[in-house]
């Protein structure tokens, strides 16, 4: 049966009815907001290529801890710099860095969830996710570096560490590592399927973390591969992931969509920094309405099938009434 019988206005008739059979809805608690923490500063840093966003000190990220828990959202993703870069990353797992330090602060006092990325790209002077040289990236070497700072991140409080490096046998590394240390209640959020992508770039400025020579195509995922990406993330569930994420998410929502039908476990998006980086520079110039735009995207990676999503909008949105 159809038109005329059949009218789907009708249930669109009024605010309440659109409001009541409303099928997909954005709860605060699955929103987490990336910050960055530099050890550097004495007060907020604005990042130019992220209009809203600021690298902060430690002092000063206790503000934003308390406005994230005022506005009931799920938690932090964690990203540091180091006093200085070195040639082995070991700044990533300095117990002394700015993101252990922070964790030492915050866990155990906040109902956040208190997630650390787990990447040496900002700690290392080549600006690669791992160890080598030449702008060649040495995977097994690499691992044992990441499994170290993932431990460091675990003993200073983390509730999830989350490897972003894209190397071979980075979970089941990190899983050994945390492990070992007695930490077996850490969870591990993987990012499992984090393609290549012109999207990091307002990330890198940052961060500080461009790579010196060449790029990151030979570790991260051509974006072309929807059959590789499945793979990724089905590697990592058998390495023993907790949770998975798909980065970026914007571009990616069909794989989002794939990986919600094959796998079972928690699922992430990420909003990242450059497809945040569009929103603001076309709400700056008036093309688009930021309140009414903001919240189509976050819907869209609810409805593809995330049970979270990573957001530089996450604060903004909530405080605003824009949900």
């Amino acid at each position: 049966m159809g038109y005329p019988a059949v009218r789907l206005r009708r249930l669109r008739r009024t605010p309440w009815l659109r409001e009541t059979l409303r099928e997909t809805r954005i709860v605060p608690q699955r929103l987490f907001l990336p910050i960055f923490l530099d050890p550097a500063l004495s007060r907020e840093e604005p990042i130019a290529a992220m209009p809203g966003q600021f690298r902060y000190p430690l002092e000063q990220a206790d503000a934003i801890v308390r406005r994230a828990e005022k506005a009931r959202l799920g938690g932090l993703l964690l990203f540091g710099r180091p006093e200085r870069k070195r040639e082995d990353g070991a700044g990533a797992w300095d117990p002394r860095g700015v993101i252990p330090r922070f964790l030492r602060r915050h866990s155990g006092t906040t109902s956040l969830t208190l997630i650390a990325d787990v990447c040496l790209c900002a700690y290392t002077r080549s600006g690669q996710c791992g160890l080598g040289k030449g702008g060649r990236v040495d995977n097994d070497t690499t691992l044992s570096a990441l499994s170290r700072t993932a431990v460091a991140y675990a003993s200073a409080g983390a509730d999830w560490v989350a490897p972003s490096a894209m190397a071979d046998g980075q979970v089941s590394a990190l899983r050994a590592g945390l492990d070992g240390a007695g930490f077996k209640d850490t969870a591990i959020l993987s990012y499992g399927l984090k393609s290549a992508s012109a999207l990091y770039e307002p990330f890198r400025e940052a961060e500080d973390s461009a790579p010196e020579v060449g790029d990151r195509k030979g570790y991260q995922m051509d974006y072309a591969n929807a059959r590789e990406g499945l793979r990724e993330l089905a590697l990592d569930v058998e390495e023993g992931a907790d949770a998975l994420m798909v980065k970026p998410g914007l571009t990616q929502l069909d794989l989002l969509w794939r990986a919600r039908e094959r796998f079972s476990h928690p699922l992430a998006a990420y909003h990242v920094s450059g497809e945040y980086a569009q929103v603001k520079a076309a709400a700056e110039k008036g093309w688009v309405t930021e309140e009414r735009l903001v919240p189509e995207i976050l819907t869209a990676f609810f409805r593809a099938g995330a049970d979270i999503v990573f957001t530089y909008h996450a604060l903004e949105a909530v405080e605003k009434g824009w949900l």
